[in-house]
């Protein structure tokens, strides 16, 4: 009978902290939008490919993705590809498992342009 107590006091510690959280966000809302309003522009709506993938990277999906023409010459793909390899670098982001993914994606990009 004690468990069964336990359990009930626990579920309903929790509704109350869920409850509360609720009505905490619900003030913060304007906050939260005015701290995403003061960041750049450039951190949310920058210019980068922003559709699918085919199931095999064409040159002209990995020119999209890199922000050159699929005829770029091998310089401006090499100048691309650092510059989003910088943004995207281990040590500003710290989200190892999409940067380790995008840098796959960038090499594989770079790979499929023509040299």
């Amino acid at each position: 009978a004690s468990t069964v107590v336990a359990v009930g006091l626990t579920i309903a510690a929790a509704g109350f902290a869920g409850r509360y959280v609720l009505q905490a966000m619900k003030h913060m809302e304007p906050q939260v939008k005015q701290v995403f309003q003061s960041l750049p522009k450039s951190a949310f709506s920058g210019g980068y490919y922003r559709g699918g993938f085919e199931p095999k990277m064409t040159k002209r999906e990995a020119a999209l993705i890199l922000g050159v023409s699929p005829t770029a010459n091998k310089g401006k793909i090499r100048d691309a590809h650092r510059r989003i390899m910088l943004l995207n670098h281990p040590d500003k982001v710290t989200i190892n498992n999409f940067l380790s993914t995008s840098w796959k994606c960038l090499n594989l990009c770079v790979n499929s342009l023509p040299s």
